[in-house]
């Protein structure tokens, strides 16, 4: 635990502070009372959980190569029609721990009336749905002078089906970019991520979802110069 002062998660006449790094930043689904940007520390966030839900399917492609190389054969049409036949869990971020890592977000206050309704709401879209479990974290706000605060956070690890797990960036980026769920395609789930850290924390470097949506981007131009 941090030196600096810290809040216990219930603050104000019983309120609790939920902290989003996913799809939480851009589309809680909640009612609250106030969001502060800020961020965690000893979590790096990585691309390594499945959806096969939000941003995929249950099924997974099984070919003897990497979905890199497949791309590489495939024109847009075709991988259009690749990922009508063959659709596999998307990819979507989790927290990893590392001591040395820190992750930015948005912490979100819920009204004591509005805890058990958020939580009831936010099992189903995160633990049934997601695969996450839940953990406590300090949460240290962006604005200067702000006391540190107690926050519920939702984390996929190894031990769930679903997990992933490490891989290159660009099979990472390869499997963004052919995935789709019943929220949406899985590169808007990336790229909405991307416009919050951009927006919200320009001078953080986050090398590895910027590193990703470069990735993505690169397959999207290949396969607009193979249509062509």
């Amino acid at each position: 635990m941090s030196a600096m002062k810290t809040r216990d998660s219930k603050q104000e006449k019983g309120s609790l502070w939920i902290f989003g790094y996913g799809s939480l930043v851009w589309k809680p689904g909640f009612r609250f009372r106030k969001s502060k940007v800020g961020h965690i520390k000893g979590y790096k966030r990585r691309f390594w959980h499945g959806d096969d839900f939000h941003r995929g399917d249950k099924e997974k492609v099984t070919f003897g190569h990497t979905l890199t190389d497949i791309l590489q054969f495939f024109s847009e049409f075709l991988k259009s029609f690749l990922v009508f036949f063959l659709n596999q869990p998307g990819r979507v971020v989790t927290l990893v721990a590392d001591d040395e890592a820190c992750t930015w977000g948005v912490a979100y206050e819920v009204s004591e009336s509005q805890i058990e309704e958020t939580l009831q709401y936010l099992n189903i879209r995160e633990v049934v749905l997601g695969g996450y479990t839940t953990e406590m974290v300090e949460f240290i706000p962006k604005e200067n002078n702000q006391d540190t605060l107690l926050a519920l956070v939702y984390i996929a690890t190894s031990d769930n089906p679903i997990y992933l797990g490490p891989a290159s960036d660009k099979e990472i980026a390869a499997q963004i970019s052919i995935c789709r769920g019943n929220t949406g395609h899985n590169t808007e789930y990336l790229q909405r991520l991307v416009e919050f850290m951009r927006l919200y924390c320009p001078d953080v470097e986050d090398e590895h979802l910027f590193s990703i949506e470069a990735a993505v981007m690169n397959i999207f131009r290949d396969c607009g110069r193979q249509a062509l």
